[in-house]
């Protein structure tokens, strides 16, 4: 019985490697087939790299959650240009293009920020959603419409506009609403119970995101995101 359950959540695992892999090879593809910028490229990865979350409660093992992320920690610091294995870094020249186009560390710290997360909470997935979702989802919002349509800018510490944050927090709720709508069907807890927690976690994601630095958002998004969804869900 062991071995079987053992087995089902290796073959999980290799499948959640084969995604994150395809996304990378994808991300790194955009730019030429679609004539995007690699900016865009990597906001693409972060929002699909965000979906694992939902497959998290499929694993059986608590351990094996964590074994997908902590390899992409390794990945995601050899495509950068602190690598010291320089033919590696050329193997993983998309992913590197990717890196080296925004904050050069921000993919490391996401990976970092997953692990953690997963470790945790593995046993709670809708916990690692609350983290990962206003990332991947409203981070990337905000980029994209900050850049496009951001005509009124401010500056905490990094320069923002207040049309990026505004989809921020808009997309960040939406994704967070959605999330918990599933893992409620999932774990059988109330939605409406959750509905100041996600409010709540929309919010501090959005003045966190105003107040982080290019590529740290990558990490202080989802442990404060994190933290405030367990603080008004009452630590569940």
């Amino acid at each position: 019985m062991l071995v079987g359950e053992l087995a089902a959540n290796v073959l999980l695992m290799s499948g959640c490697y084969l995604y994150v892999l395809a996304v990378i090879l994808v991300s790194g593809k955009l730019d030429k087939f679609l004539s995007i910028s690699s900016k865009t490229s990597r906001k693409f990865l972060h929002i699909m790299i965000g979906n694992l979350p939902f497959i998290i409660p499929f694993f059986t093992l608590a351990i094996f959650p964590t074994l997908v992320a902590a390899p992409f920690i390794l990945v995601t610091f050899l495509a950068t240009p602190y690598s010291p294995f320089k033919s590696i870094n050329r193997k993983l020249k998309g992913l590197s293009e990717i890196t080296e186009e925004g904050h050069q560390w921000g993919l490391v710290l996401y990976a970092i920020s997953y692990t953690c997360m997963a470790f945790l909470f593995a046993q709670k997935s809708y916990v690692i959603a609350a983290g990962i979702l206003p990332m991947a989802y409203g981070d990337a919002a905000a980029s994209i419409v900050g850049e496009k349509f951001g005509r009124h800018r401010y500056k905490l510490v990094a320069r923002k506009s207040l049309e990026g944050s505004a989809a921020m927090f808009l997309v960040t709720l939406a994704s967070l609403i959605v999330g918990l709508v599933f893992f409620s069907v999932i774990y059988g807890f109330s939605f409406l119970s959750k509905i100041p927690a996600l409010l709540s976690t929309a919010v501090v994601a959005t003045l966190v995101e105003g107040f982080s630095p290019m590529g740290f958002d990558n990490l202080t998004v989802p442990a404060f995101s994190v933290l405030t969804f367990l603080l008004y869900s009452g630590g569940a």
